[in-house]
């Protein structure tokens, strides 16, 4: 699928900004289940100076810094993405290992073999590794039973038992207040789901992204309509010849949309970033002197380009 994505993001300041720096997490890097055809940032007011790097989790970073005074900043990232599905097959759901396996794979124990996925078992900015979130998890990760089997059945649990209430949170509120509450958005059910995830012994991360939405039977599709989005990630170790467990892959988990899939859930996803959680992904963030108060726009387009 051919996707041309447009994030709009508009600050307004008062008192005006005297300078700024800013991180901005807004082009898509390809992998396997996506080629970035093309990509852009366009800054207003031009920066003084930017500069753009991988980093430590394969995400385009762009720095840039302002050095004159200014009232407004508009960032506009535009891309276009050829989307593939089914990139990567990985074993049936009930064909992979026990999640006990998976859990004492990742326990440290002297002349272990390490795993990258590792640095995704701990706690992060955004994410507690709590009593509360393994308890939660352990109605689906019942004994013996296959990670991605548990996986996706808890991934379908907070599809149907959490209600999506749009601005009921915002990126402040902790994932334990909307797990209590059962209600959120898609930032809270990704940390939700990860730190469950992680509460049991299980690595997990954070992706940002896109989604493509379909409008209602007779409505054109709205220009600014759509909006940015997340999910999760689950790391499933391969078993080899002699039945241990070796390096594995990835398995995507969206419960707001109960949708799954090894690298991607599908061809109407488009990966932006990824990491720990919502911390190392932000689209925007940076530091200011002045703009005391600020007002914030944000509008994201996503485009079949047949369209």
């Amino acid at each position: 699928m051919l996707l041309e994505i447009t994030h709009d993001t508009h600050y307004s300041y008062d008192p005006n900004v005297e300078v700024a720096q800013h991180f901005a997490h807004l082009k898509p890097a390809s992998q396997k289940s996506q080629q970035v055809l093309k990509t852009r940032l366009l800054i207003y007011p031009n920066p003084a100076w930017s500069d753009e790097s991988l980093d430590d989790y394969g995400n385009v970073r762009t720095f840039f810094s302002l050095q004159n005074r200014h009232s407004e900043l508009r960032i506009t990232a535009k891309s276009l993405i050829q989307t593939n599905e089914n990139v990567q097959m990985g074993p049936d759901p009930e064909n992979t290992p026990p999640w006990e396996s998976v859990r004492e794979y990742f326990r440290y124990h002297s002349n272990t073999q390490w795993d990258a996925a590792s640095e995704f078992l701990f706690t992060s900015p955004f994410i507690a590794l709590r009593a509360e979130f393994a308890e939660f998890a352990r109605a689906n990760f019942t004994s013996g039973r296959p990670i991605l089997e548990a996986a996706i059945d808890l991934t379908q649990r907070i599809y149907g038992e959490f209600h999506y209430v749009s601005k009921s949170t915002d990126i402040g509120t902790p994932a334990l207040e909307a797990l209590n509450k059962r209600q959120g958005v898609c930032q809270d059910f990704a940390h939700i789901l990860i730190a469950s995830l992680r509460s049991i012994g299980l690595p997990a991360k954070y992706i940002s992204g896109y989604i493509l939405t379909n409008p209602p039977p007779g409505q054109a599709r709205l220009i600014g309509g759509d909006a940015s989005h997340a999910w999760a990630s689950i790391y499933i170790p391969s078993i080899n010849e002699d039945g241990q467990l070796s390096e594995g892959m990835w398995c995507d988990l969206d419960p707001t949309n109960n949708r799954w899939g090894y690298e991607t859930p599908g061809d109407d996803y488009v990966h932006l970033a990824q990491g720990r959680d919502y911390a190392d992904v932000s689209p925007i963030r940076g530091v200011i002197h002045g703009g005391a108060d600020h007002t914030l726009d944000v509008a994201v387009t996503v485009m079949p380009i047949e369209q």
